[in-house]
């Protein structure tokens, strides 16, 4: 009896392993071209990385939460203490999978759960520009969480429940192509999903209220319901979005605040039309009551 109970122990103890494995992608796997760094930089606004790295890329930001504080890591091209010695597959299995070049699960703090509905190509090319930029050495202390979501390895087992790389709205095969660019730059590159909506008790997103507004990952306020509708961006037009977009403006003459200024500055930064893009497809997602 105690065989057979030591014997079901170990496979469950194996199961668990395998189940919470940081999926890597071996040697080759990822296709893709010369990296443009160019069209880095249009990503690398569409993110808005400086808004949660800092200016310079060299992070420290803390977000404090119900499982504990995170610290936002140096990205900034150091070879030591930022992201200047990863090779290209590294950088597409932190963005599209979620692990680090040490074969470690990244908490989804860190947005790869919208990142994961990234092109390829497009990463390659966001991490060219980075490269370009100044290194800026600094250190960052590790997270301090709280059992049990200290423990890295269960990871695994959430991104098995949570991580999907399908779109949050489907779209017609014969979409304008406008609509297109849109829900790529608001539910891949953008991550409007990780502020804009509610979690679970497990850090997970609730589909159902999807884009209609959550607490500020800050602590202070709620970011806001921006689907169309009374509860949402309610009368505002097309228009008035594009320059809330490009200046940070509301239709009430009243000026972004908080957290999401940052956010605004850099969005300001893309092209009329993939502003354009952002806004066609903000206006065209179901209508949800704000969360209260």
């Amino acid at each position: 009896m105690l065989r057979w109970t030591a014997l079901g122990i170990i496979a469950l103890g194996l199961l668990f392993l395998w189940l919470t494995r940081a999926q890597t992608s071996s040697p080759g796997y990822w296709s893709y071209t010369s990296p443009d760094p160019g069209n880095g930089e249009v990503l690398f606004h569409a993110a808005s990385c400086a808004a949660c790295h800092e200016a310079d890329l060299s992070g420290g930001l803390e977000l404090k939460s119900d499982f504990g504080t995170f610290r936002v890591p140096n990205i900034s091209p150091d070879a030591e203490t930022g992201i200047g010695g990863w090779s290209e597959e590294q950088f597409l299995d932190a963005m599209l999978n979620g692990v680090s070049p040490d074969g470690q699960h990244y908490y989804p703090s860190f947005p790869y759960t919208s990142y994961t509905r990234m092109r390829v190509q497009d990463v390659v090319d966001l991490k060219s520009y980075i490269d370009g930029l100044p290194p800026v050495r600094h250190e960052i202390s590790g997270h301090e969480l709280q059992f049990p979501w200290s423990f890295r390895r269960g990871i695994g087992l959430w991104k098995r429940m949570y991580l999907d790389d399908a779109p949050h709205l489907e779209l017609p095969a014969d979409a304008d192509p406008e609509l297109i660019r849109g829900r790529y730059l608001v539910e891949g590159p953008g991550h409007c999903t990780e502020c804009h909506t509610e979690r679970d008790k497990l850090g997970a997103i609730r589909p159902e209220r999807w884009l209609a507004g959550a607490p500020n990952l800050d602590g202070e306020g709620m970011a806001p319901n921006i689907t169309p509708g009374a509860d949402g961006l309610g009368d505002w037009s097309a228009r008035d979005i594009a320059y809330y977009l490009a200046t940070g403006t509301t239709p009430e003459f009243d000026t972004v605040g908080g957290s999401m200024v940052a956010v605004q500055e850099n969005l300001s930064r893309l092209s009329a039309e993939d502003q354009s893009a952002i806004v066609a497809y903000l206006m065209a997602i179901p209508s949800r009551t704000a969360s209260h």
